[in-house]
């Protein structure tokens, strides 16, 4: 009795094992499945990400930048016009970047032999970047973004990267990824046909923009502020003392032009904008501008502008409305609403203001500003 008592007990143990080895079975072949249809998700995904563009395309116009060098001089990408340059993208931070360090103390800052002008664009403190740069006895101008504004801008999301730009300023090469990739750009002769594409953005007076590309301006707000969209208040002082606001033009459609003294492109604007800010009597014009107080009274000077200009301390303006370059422009309506998508470039924002012209028998209405 006892005896069949055990067999029908171990049998049953038996009969319970063998249920969970079942049931874990079961699971185990159902996780294996759902395994392999991530594995082909997982497959098939790179192409789906064939459509995202890694950097700007070759033939890309570029854009413009001011920034400082290590030595304390402001230094401009446009100065560089008629020559090619490599555009490192560079962080004291990194340890790829500073592994490059020796080739790049290599690297002539000024090569006469048609290879490119080596520019190092990094970011961080500007003590640390130049003791580092002296240690490896690097030679080529270091110059340094406030954040990462021109990396944003240039669709560079890691260092090292870099990009071989033209004679007029249009990008050559892919984006460079690493230091091999940027060391063989450093050592390329010109070749026919550098960097020339139908995507080259054109502005005004027949000059090829050195500044924007149609692919420039796209991830992570790089288009600016869409039509509809509440302007951004500000406060800032003006070049003519005291300071302005925003907000004291309420009630009046704005033309925000942003600016900048070192920009080749806005210096050719600015007569226009005077026409403009003369010759439409209910549009008030207002530049935002960048740089040093003493340069942006010489161009105002230069030009004859009698048009309101503040200045922003870095790119903190120019970052609220999403697009960290320049010359750009917004029309803004009485009620402070953004009316129309931002103008790119000399054209753009001749025809934006030709839109929004007024009738010609009605006055400014003045303002105290």
């Amino acid at each position: 009795m006892l005896g069949r008592a055990a067999a029908w007990a171990i049998a049953g143990v038996g009969g319970w094992f063998g249920y969970q080895l079942f049931v874990q079975n079961g699971r185990l072949l159902l996780r294996i499945e759902a395994l392999e249809e991530e594995l082909a998700t997982l497959a098939e995904s790179p192409e789906s990400d064939d459509s995202t563009p890694l950097g700007l395309q070759v033939g890309s116009a570029f854009f413009d930048f001011a920034l400082p060098t290590l030595s304390g001089d402001t230094m401009t990408l446009s100065q560089w016009t008629g020559r090619r340059v490599l555009l490192i993208f560079f962080n004291q931070e990194c340890a790829f970047c500073r592994q490059m360090l020796p080739d790049l103390a290599q690297l002539e800052p000024d090569p006469r032999d048609g290879r490119p002008v080596p520019l190092v664009v990094s970011t961080g403190d500007t003590e640390a970047n130049r003791q580092l740069m002296d240690s490896y006895g690097v030679r080529c101008p270091v110059l340094l973004q406030e954040h990462d504004e021109v990396a944003q801008l240039c669709w560079v999301d890691g260092t090292p990267m870099g990009y071989l730009l033209d004679e007029q300023g249009t990008t050559a090469s892919p984006l460079a990824v690493g230091a091999e990739a940027i060391l063989a750009l450093a050592n390329a002769r010109p070749f026919n046909g550098a960097g020339t594409s139908e995507q080259v953005r054109r502005f005004g007076n027949g000059y090829t923009s050195t500044r924007f590309s149609p692919v420039t301006l796209s991830p992570n707000k790089r288009e600016g502020l869409p039509a509809g969209t509440k302007a951004p208040g500000f406060r800032l002082p003006r070049v003519d003392g005291g300071e302005l606001s925003l907000d004291e033009l309420r009630g009046q459609r704005v033309l925000l032009v942003f600016w900048d003294p070192e920009c080749q492109f806005c210096h050719e604007l600015a007569p226009n904008l005077e026409q403009v800010y003369r010759g439409i009597p209910d549009l008030r014009v207002l530049i935002v501008s960048r740089g040093g107080a003493e340069a942006n009274r010489t161009a105002i000077i230069e030009h004859g502008l009698t048009i309101p200009v503040v200045l922003q301390r870095h790119w903190e303006i120019s970052r609220a409305y999403g697009i960290l370059a320049t010359p750009i422009a917004y029309l803004i309506d009485e009620g402070g609403t953004i009316a129309a998508p931002v103008a790119v470039g000399i054209d753009e924002i001749l025809t934006l203001t030709a839109a929004a012209k007024a009738p010609a028998n009605r006055t400014r209405a003045e303002v105290v500003i």
